[in-house]
């Protein structure tokens, strides 16, 4: 079954990118319908509170921003649809018309797409990191390395990301531990440097992470060292998960540009993508921030780039 008319633009994808385009996109009349995905809200409903989002003096929790945003893009009007899309038929010339399938069989039309359906962490799997998550574990620490001021924490990883939050926490944090799990880091020799010289990190290659512990909150970081097998403690407050971002761009794999970890590929200052009328906003398309204001602010330019694409193509 088709579900006609033709829509002006459809929104893969919740989160802030997703719901800001939802709030221009519906101030410019162009009626977004949005399908919010597996996880309505996306990232920041995983994450406890939000301290550095302006507007907020007080800090908000994650998913009661999340809230507010959704409540603010239905307020223009906006329909939001708590289901996900299942396959996509996207169009290769200016003018032609994109289709999508939702997870619920639906059939849609639509002059635009924006696609704001985020990234996922990548954790290692462990049951302790379900239970302490947002108690202890976090994988961002630029979200939530404040909360662990002067207190000491693990960092596990030993890519780019792994160094880059180790560094960064070293400024907070009275002690890091950086777990890797071979004898050396795969991050870029720069990063390699500045962590090896950082008086405050203290790299413990041939290690791994096995489990947490503590009452409510994370007070002990048990781990392994993988060439001995002999097993050992920290005494932590925090852990970050630091292994990398896996973007959620499955369904648009040998459609849309992507580099080799899949994120999508924007032209220049803009969230076009190589299909017109195509565009992606949000951490789906950015590897290096991803913080919850920027990925608002591509989602205020996907909505610009859309509205401009419709006028210029259908009007």
């Amino acid at each position: 079954m088709t579900d006609n008319p033709i829509k002006d633009t459809v929104i893969i994808g919740s989160g802030p990118a997703g719901y800001t385009a939802a709030i221009y996109a519906a101030r410019a009349n162009m009626n977004p319908e949005m399908y919010t995905g597996m996880q309505p809200g996306g990232q920041l409903t995983t994450t406890t509170e939000v301290e550095n989002f302006p507007g907020y003096p007080e800090g908000i929790m994650g998913p009661e921003m999340m809230i507010e945003f959704q409540q603010q893009a239905e307020r223009f009007g906006t329909k939001i649809h708590i289901d996900y899309i299942t396959e996509v038929e996207l169009a290769k010339n200016p003018g032609e018309i994109h289709k999508l399938k939702t997870g619920s069989g639906k059939e849609i039309q639509t002059r635009t797409v924006i696609i704001s359906t985020g990234a996922t962490a990548k954790y290692l799997g462990l049951e302790d990191e379900e239970k302490y998550l947002g108690s202890g574990v976090s994988a961002c620490a630029t979200c939530d390395g404040f909360f662990y001021k002067n207190s000491p924490v693990v960092v596990v990883g030993g890519g780019d990301t792994a160094a880059e939050e180790a560094t960064y926490l070293s400024n907070i944090c009275s002690k890091v531990y950086l777990l890797v799990r071979k004898d050396e880091m795969r991050a870029s020799k720069v990063m390699q440097e500045r962590v090896l010289n950082n008086p405050k990190i203290e790299v413990m290659f041939n290690h791994e992470l096995i489990g947490m512990s503590g009452n409510m909150v994370v007070e002990k970081a048990h781990i392994i060292n993988n060439l001995t097998n002999e097993k050992s403690e920290l005494s932590v407050d925090g852990v970050f998960i630091a292994i990398g971002h896996k973007p959620n761009t499955e369904i648009f794999k040998g459609m849309l540009d992507m580099d080799e970890t899949g994120y999508l590929i924007t032209k220049g200052k803009t969230t076009k993508t190589n299909l017109p009328g195509v565009f992606a906003a949000g951490d789906v398309q950015d590897s290096i921030y991803r913080q919850a204001v920027t990925a608002a602010g591509t989602g205020c330019m996907a909505a610009m780039d859309a509205e401009k694409y419709v006028l210029e193509h259908f009007h």
